[in-house]
């Protein structure tokens, strides 16, 4: 498949997979593409087409690198198919084998797959309609896409049948819609012990906005407001919430506000272990105040190499390239 046909992943999550790490994964997709739509309560389809240009590799290895990516960061298992239309990514993503992905670059790869499998593993096939074919002796999603669509149609009623038909044959018109973008999102990290050393609490909450920062820049928005949580030993917390001095998706704004609320905890020898940073108030970037030139060169030197450190990332894989205080936390 190549950029000029449409990539669709049909991803499905392990099906007793929680509510926020559901989310978490979203967000992760979200980085991959900005088109998501959610399937709750554990699956979501995302619209891939350019992807592979933007970060120089194939289909099949994006979706293994978003795959580790999401066992890595949250625990969850997920199987994605790879097709260029939504039903036949669906019915892949279900039977995707050991790797836990199945890639049809093709509609010659998506009829060979397609046709011998059990009507009844069509998606979008109910057991009673499957039932009506394997009456009249159509067993197979191959003997569904070869009848007359008149026949397929007195079987199965007449808008159902021609739309069953269709994704036999490997075609589904529908497109992916993204859904408005979260109005809010978080980044973690827990300690692996008590942490009572103020610096290296400082350096995850950074290692956090960078995090958080990225993200929202590849959606293209912006954060009026930043939540910094802090839990503590015996499961005591703390969360602040301060706004920006204006809407920004820049990591040296939301670490400016991110430290101030983290100075005004005055945590000092806390047993802290877990942070978790939230950008609230998420919008368009084009809604926000816009970038005007500041009387700071210093500042505009670290604006203008922030887009490329977000490419290099996007290219390499997160994270790459990091803020120096980010690797006392790393260490």
């Amino acid at each position: 498949m190549n950029d000029r046909d449409h990539v669709v992943w049909h991803v499905r999550c392990h099906p007793q997979t929680p509510p926020d790490a559901y989310r978490h994964v979203l967000d992760l997709a979200a980085e991959f593409t900005p088109v998501v739509q959610a399937l709750p309560p554990t699956a979501f389809l995302a619209q891939l087409r350019g992807a592979s240009r933007v970060f120089s590799e194939a289909p099949r290895r994006l979706a293994q690198r978003f795959q580790l990516q999401a066992l890595a960061k949250y625990g969850v298992r997920v199987h994605i198919g790879i097709a260029d239309t939504w039903s036949t990514a669906a019915t892949a993503s279900a039977r995707p084998g050991p790797s836990g992905v199945l890639h049809l670059p093709d509609h010659r790869a998506a009829t060979e797959f397609l046709h011998p499998l059990p009507v009844d593993e069509l998606h979008g096939i109910g057991p009673a309609q499957a039932e009506t074919l394997r009456r009249f002796g159509l067993h197979t999603v191959g003997a569904l896409a070869a009848m007359p669509e008149d026949i397929v149609s007195r079987l199965l009623g007449g808008k159902k049948g021609r739309l069953l038909r269709d994704r036999a044959r490997g075609i589904d018109p529908r497109t992916i819609t993204a859904h408005r973008m979260p109005e809010s999102t978080s980044a973690h990290t827990v300690f692996g012990r008590d942490e009572t050393d103020a610096a290296s609490v400082r350096a995850a909450v950074l290692d956090l906005v960078v995090t958080v920062g990225e993200r929202i820049r590849r959606r293209d928005q912006v954060a009026r407001k930043v939540t910094l949580t802090v839990g503590f030993a015996g499961g005591a917390s703390v969360a602040r919430t301060r706004a920006l001095p204006a809407a920004s998706g820049h990591t040296e704004d939301l670490r400016s506000t991110a430290y101030r609320i983290l100075d005004g905890m005055a945590l000092q020898r806390a047993r802290v272990r877990r942070i978790v940073l939230t950008a609230e108030e998420l919008s368009a970037a084009e809604e926000g105040p816009g970038t005007q030139l500041s009387l700071d060169p210093e500042r505009e030197a670290r604006l203008r190499i922030e887009p490329v450190l977000d490419q290099l990332n996007a290219r390499w894989g997160h994270p790459v390239v990091r803020p120096a205080g980010t690797f006392l936390h790393a260490s």
